[in-house]
């Protein structure tokens, strides 16, 4: 999917609204600045959910998203 290095994989399928980002945001907390958090949702609304959370959230950035067969997968970067 991508060539980011990733630190971590969090896996929220099956998990609805708002829990992909209340899960994302507890990880990332645990995150140092410049590792990466791949997430892996199945819930078509985590999409801009999670983008949404990181347009306005400090110390994180949404690197990429991608959609598979049934899952969604997310790249959010600590930055800070």
């Amino acid at each position: 999917m991508t060539d980011y290095e990733i630190t971590e994989t969090l896996d929220v399928t099956g998990e609805n609204c708002p829990m992909p980002v209340v899960k994302t945001k507890q990880r990332t907390d645990t995150l140092s600045a410049g590792e990466i958090l791949e997430v892996l949702a199945t819930d078509p609304g985590s999409v801009n959910d999670l983008a949404g959370w990181a347009e306005t959230t400090d110390g994180v950035e949404l690197l990429d998203q991608a959609e598979g067969e049934d899952v969604f997968a997310h790249y959010v970067r600590k930055t800070e």
